[in-house]
């Protein structure tokens, strides 16, 4: 990898992008313009912050996570890949697969016309070539694009944690009457009621069949966040609660009331298939209100 002062040489901004030393020493790219900032980490091509200009912060992080190599980093936008959870037939390989783990390259960054910073990282491995970019605007712009170097079926997860006032008072709407996988309870399918979810005790799902916006509404925070996606057929809505959040090493055990993830996904049966030299697109994008 080239060091840090090669990277600011070559992809720096002035005034606009930065790239130095975050925690851990770890190589990170901060974006600061008139619409937002940013910071994402070379480590897992890990979006860490964003925040509109005059907005509260829009991402969780835990103050627990690790910045270590061959760790993922708590919080923010975790990249899942090609892999969801467990690999099954294979309990010691990384949960949520390698592309979380591993340094991905640098690209590019470009201030466009309209203000919007984009970034771009790429990775390249023995069976994928991996391309995420990031828009740093009034919205938030995530564009993970796969291309498979032979035929392969692979699982993706923009891993999304979001900051809000106490996920007891959140809601979550766009996915009521829509089934999912309790992974709390043994995988069951089951069927949202049709009303927004509400957080009331550890919640881990995999909403099925899903193609329509979420909006979290945070009463504390006075602020809704809107997610909307193409690419995906799966949502997963997860938040730790009391025990969970104790028994992870790198969660605070007094965090999970700040954070619920709305992750933009394809998992399971919505697993991706491609044939060699093909490409898939998933794309989301989140915006304050």
């Amino acid at each position: 990898m080239p060091s840090i002062s090669e990277l600011q040489q070559r992809f720096g901004i002035p005034g606009v992008v930065q790239i130095d030393a975050g925690q851990g020493g770890l190589p990170r790219v901060v974006v600061t313009s008139e619409l937002a900032s940013a910071e994402m980490y070379l480590h897992g091509a890990h979006l860490t912050a964003f925040r509109p200009r005059g907005a509260k912060p829009v991402l969780f992080m835990s103050q627990k996570s690790w910045f270590e190599a061959n760790k993922p980093i708590r919080g923010g936008v975790p990249v899942c890949f090609p892999w969801f959870g467990p690999k099954m037939g294979s309990p010691e390989s990384p949960a949520h697969g390698f592309a979380r783990i591993r340094d991905w390259d640098l690209e590019s960054c470009v201030r466009q016309p309209d203000g919007t910073v984009r970034v771009a990282f790429v990775l390249d491995s023995d069976e994928y070539a991996l391309r995420l970019s990031f828009g740093v605007g009034r919205s938030l712009e995530m564009d993970l694009e796969v291309r498979a170097k032979a035929s392969a079926t692979f699982e993706e997860a923009l891993h999304t944690y979001f900051r809000v006032g106490d996920v007891r008072k959140v809601s979550v709407e766009g996915l009521d009457t829509i089934d999912y996988l309790d992974k709390t309870d043994s995988f069951r399918r089951k069927t949202q009621a049709p009303e927004p979810i509400r957080i009331t005790g550890e919640t881990d799902r995999i909403y099925l069949n899903t193609h329509g916006a979420c909006i979290v509404r945070d009463p504390l925070l006075e602020r809704t966040i809107r997610v909307e996606k193409e690419g995906s057929d799966t949502t997963v809505v997860w938040n730790p609660w009391i025990a969970k959040a104790k028994a992870m090493p790198d969660f605070g055990d007094d965090e999970w009331p700040e954070m619920i993830c709305v992750e933009t996904a394809n998992v399971g049966d919505s697993s991706v298939r491609l044939q060699a030299g093909q490409t898939h697109r998933m794309k989301v994008r989140v915006t304050l209100s």
